[in-house]
C-alpha cells in the first residue's frame, strides 16, 4: 500500500505550484550583478573626476579641427596680398621682355615704304606690333605669377578657394552700385583688390559707405 502511494503521481495543482516556485527561483534577480554594475559606474565616474583634462583635451582637439577646416581671415588676406605681389612681380619682366622681343624681331625685318601693309606704312605697323608684344607680356605675366603662387600653396588651396568665395560674397554685398557713380564720385576699389589686411577691409567698408552717402544723399 505504501509503495503504491509512493508511485502514485502528484495531483495537477501540486505540479503547477512546484513549477511556479522553480520559475520564480530562476527569474529572481541576482543582487551581485547590480552591485558589480554600480561599482563599475562609480569607478568610471571617479576616473573622469580624477582626470578632468581628458574632456578639455577632447574639446581642444575639436576646436583645432574646426580651425584647420577654416583659414583665419588675417592669414587669408595676407596670402591674398602675397598673391597679388607675385602677379605684379611677374608682370614687369614679362612686359619688358615682350617689348624687347618685339623690337628685336620687327627691327630685323626689312621695311619697304613702297609696299604698305594694309595700306599703312610698314614702320607704323611694326611699331604697333612691338607695343602689342609688350601688351601680351603684360597680360601673360599675372597668369604666370598666379600659377607659380598656386604651386607654392598646394596644401592650402582648398581653404583659400573657400575663403575666396566668402570674400567675394562680402565684396558684392557691401560695395556700392556702379550705376550711381559719377566722374567726381567713382566707386572706390570695386573688386577689393587693394585689401590685404583686416585694417584695409575696414577702410574699404568706410570708403564704400562714404560713396553711398555722396551718391544717394543730397549734398548740403
Amino acid at each position: 500500500m505504501s509503495a503504491w502511494v509512493a508511485c502514485r503521481p502528484l495531483p495537477r495543482s501540486l505540479q503547477l505550484s512546484s513549477r511556479l516556485r522553480v520559475t520564480l527561483t530562476f527569474s529572481r534577480p541576482n543582487p551581485s550583478v547590480f552591485t558589480s554594475s554600480r561599482a563599475h559606474l562609480s569607478t568610471t565616474a571617479r576616473r573622469h573626476a580624477a582626470n578632468p583634462g581628458t574632456t578639455a583635451t577632447a574639446k581642444r582637439e575639436t576646436v583645432s579641427k574646426l580651425e584647420q577646416e577654416a583659414l583665419p581671415w588675417a592669414q587669408y588676406l595676407a596670402i591674398r596680398k602675397a598673391k597679388r605681389r607675385w602677379e605684379t612681380a611677374m608682370t614687369i619682366p614679362f612686359t619688358i621682355g615682350g617689348f624687347v622681343g618685339g623690337i628685336i624681331y620687327f627691327g630685323r625685318l626689312e621695311m619697304d615704304p613702297t609696299k604698305p601693309i594694309f595700306n599703312i606704312d610698314p614702320m607704323y605697323v611694326y611699331g604697333f606690333a612691338t607695343l602689342a608684344c609688350a601688351g601680351l607680356g603684360y597680360l601673360i605675366g599675372p597668369v604666370v605669377g598666379s600659377a607659380i603662387w598656386r604651386m607654392t600653396h598646394r596644401r592650402l588651396m582648398n581653404l583659400i578657394e573657400k575663403r575666396d568665395r566668402e570674400f567675394y560674397n562680402h565684396i558684392v554685398k557691401n560695395r556700392g552700385d556702379p550705376a550711381a557713380q559719377s566722374a567726381t564720385n567713382p566707386v572706390p576699389d570695386y573688386y577689393g583688390e587693394k585689401i590685404g589686411s583686416i585694417h584695409d577691409y575696414r577702410q574699404w567698408l568706410r570708403d564704400q559707405a562714404k560713396f553711398k552717402r555722396k551718391a544717394y544723399l543730397p549734398e548740403d
